[in-house]
């Protein structure tokens, strides 16, 4: 049986784009289940891994979540805003310490301990990003600052402490369309950690 990395040959690249990440045109051939080569052209964008975290408060059953601006947003619903979990990407840092610093940057609570319970291709027709995904406990005393991100890297966030309850029903309105948030929640709710403290 032929491995998956022998399914695919004569890979050529042409670069379009390394404006702000990059962008390639590939053409290569890909062997088919019936035993036949076929040509294909792809585009993919690769702007590296990232990681994402959903901070929960066991207690207060509240979830930290941010809202802000994001351009792709605008340009397909002319409203821009996103709610979504902390996440950014890793910058040659390990997933664990990238999304650390990631959730002080943007939420303002330092956590210490992080859990990772998955990974997942996002868009993998045209974007080669891998995210990493992380749950992780929170408290009043994790707080050190108000978060909001980095202004200089054009972060303007609005840092949202909701009840678990209200950002399930978000979904469900349509107001949280975030796919990585959804995907956070949803595991948060299938985990009952929330059920644990009753």
């Amino acid at each position: 049986m032929l491995l998956e990395s022998q399914k695919v040959r004569n890979v050529h690249e042409t670069l379009l784009s390394d404006n702000w990440y990059t962008l390639k045109k590939y053409r290569f051939e890909l062997l088919r289940r019936d035993g036949n080569w076929q040509q294909q052209e792809r585009e993919a964008y690769d702007r590296g891994n990232g990681a994402a975290i959903l901070l929960y408060n066991k207690a207060k059953k509240t979830v930290v979540l941010t809202r802000q601006f994001r351009f792709p947003v605008y340009l397909n619903d002319r409203h821009g805003m996103l709610i979504e979990a902390a996440a950014g990407l890793l910058d040659n840092l390990s997933p664990q310490e990238r999304i650390k610093a990631e959730a002080q940057e943007e939420t303002g609570f330092r956590v210490s301990h992080v859990e990772k319970v998955f990974e997942a291709y996002m868009s993998p027709g045209s974007v080669t990003e891998k995210l990493y995904f992380f749950i992780a406990e929170y408290s009043e005393r994790d707080r050190s600052s108000n978060g909001g991100g980095v202004e200089e890297e054009g972060e303007d966030i609005e840092v949202l402490e909701w009840p678990f309850a209200r950002a399930l029903d978000a979904i469900r309105t349509g107001e949280i369309e975030d796919g990585k948030t959804i995907m956070l929640l949803q595991h948060l709710a299938l985990s009952a950690i929330f059920e644990e403290t009753i």
